[in-house]
Parts: structure tokens; C-alpha cells; sequence
């Protein structure tokens, strides 16, 4: 199993200013962040708020967040199958970085496939209408595949294909992902964290939450789509970001 297969609306805006000429992508990126409360979201969202090249993080989130910074804009939403009180934050965004997830162990089969399918492609129909031409990153799973008897690993699988066809989306796949464990995760998970770092030295194994989302804005800026990303090529593509 993957480790990571693993409404009203209240809106803090503590944004950065607002730059309406989008020639500006590669230096100042606006970026539409799902799952920033999950132990991979979580490294990604810090990762973005450290970037150079990104102006604005809009999280969308069940719960205020703790981060302060000024680039920061969150948006508390409950009803992740329609995003129509909260489509300000799919406006004239640069990539969308859905990293929102669960573990199969938690979940009904049933509200898995609403989780790991229907979210994500409900948030790609508003972006696909609000933001059209902007990159699509969609955190998968290592092992993800349509003949896997793992139920995880087909819906993922399914879900990378009709995100494709959507959205151009690139679908990533890491292995261990190193970062803090939600508290929403599995108490087993935090009992392993510190044995998955033993897999550092291997490129297929192992990666660093924060590498996942600098890997995410380099893509972006690199303009790559439709792209399957397994777990080595997710830390090479980090290695290119100088931001």
C-alpha cells in the first residue's frame, strides 16, 4: 500500500499584492493548494510559501490553518463536490496542487472512491473553468495501477486517467514521503516515520515532502503536462529548482 494513498465560506485574506498581468507566471505564481491540513499538504504548503517564484497560496481547507504568511490567503469550505461558494480561489491561478488524501484503512470503499475520485474531479471541472491552461499536479501513489488488487491503487489509477483527459494534469507518484504525520493519519504512521528515512539513499523509495512540492512548481514553470511522475523523477525534477 501506498504510503500516501495515502458550504459557508470564511475567508482570511493576508495575501500578497495582486498582479493582474499573468506574463508574470514564472516569477510571481499564484497557486491553488488542496490537503494543505495532510502530512504530505503540509510539506507542500511550506515548500510554496518558501518559494521565490510564488506571489500566492490559496488553500482550500476544512479548518483554519496556523500559517501566517503574507502570502497566504485560506479559504475554509466544507462541501469538497462543489466548489461554487469558493470559485474566487480557482480565479486566474497559475497550478493547482491537489494533495488531498486518505488512507483506504480509514474509509468506507465507498467513501474512498468520493475522497480519492470525486473531489479531485469535481476541483478540476471549476479549474478547468476558471483557470483553463494552467498546470494540474495530482499527488497519486507508488503502486498505483487499473489491474492492482488493491482497491487504492485502481481508484488512483482511474482517477490519474480522467484527470489527464480533464486537465492535462500530471499525476505524481511518490513512495515514502517524508514529513510530519497528520494527526488524521493512522497512529502506525507515525510509529514508522522514522524507520522510512532509511530509504534516503535510494531514489525510488524515498522522497521529501518538501521536495514534492518544489518538484510540483518546477513543472509548472517547465510547462510539463500529461505526465505520469514515479518517485525518482520526482527528486530530479527538485534538483532543477533554483528558487
Amino acid at each position: 500500500m501506498s504510503p500516501y494513498e495515502t458550504g459557508d465560506i470564511h475567508v482570511e485574506s493576508r495575501s500578497a499584492s495582486s498582479k493582474s498581468d499573468h506574463s508574470c507566471t514564472l516569477l510571481c505564481m499564484k497557486i491553488l493548494l488542496f490537503g494543505a491540513t495532510g502530512s504530505a499538504g503540509a510539506a507542500v504548503l511550506e515548500a510554496c510559501l518558501a518559494a521565490s517564484i510564488v506571489e500566492e497560496v490559496r488553500a482550500i481547507v476544512r479548518r483554519p490553518l496556523m500559517h501566517t504568511s503574507p502570502k497566504l490567503r485560506t479559504f475554509v469550505h466544507k462541501d469538497f463536490l462543489d466548489y461554487a461558494t469558493v470559485e474566487e480561489a480557482f480565479r486566474s491561478i497559475d497550478a493547482c496542487l491537489f494533495c488531498l488524501g486518505i488512507s483506504s484503512m480509514q474509509v468506507s470503499k465507498e467513501d474512498y472512491r468520493t475522497i480519492s475520485y470525486s473531489y479531485p474531479l469535481a476541483a478540476a471541472n471549476m479549474f478547468k473553468t476558471k483557470s483553463p491552461g494552467a498546470a494540474f499536479h495530482y499527488i497519486s501513489g507508488a503502486g498505483t495501477g487499473p489491474e492492482s488488487r488493491q482497491l487504492w491503487a485502481r481508484v488512483k489509477a482511474q482517477t490519474e486517467r480522467d484527470l489527464i483527459e480533464l486537465v492535462d494534469a500530471d499525476c505524481w507518484r511518490p513512495a515514502f514521503i517524508d514529513a510530519k504525520p497528520s494527526g488524521n493519519l493512522p497512529k502506525i504512521y507515525a510509529l514508522i516515520q522514522p524507520l522510512g528515512r532509511l530509504f534516503k539513499p535510494f531514489p525510488n523509495l524515498y522522497v521529501h515532502g518538501h521536495d514534492i512540492g518544489r518538484a510540483m512548481l518546477q513543472a509548472t514553470s517547465e510547462k510539463l503536462r500529461r505526465r505520469t511522475i514515479e518517485n525518482a523523477e520526482i527528486r530530479q525534477i527538485a534538483t532543477r529548482a533554483t528558487f
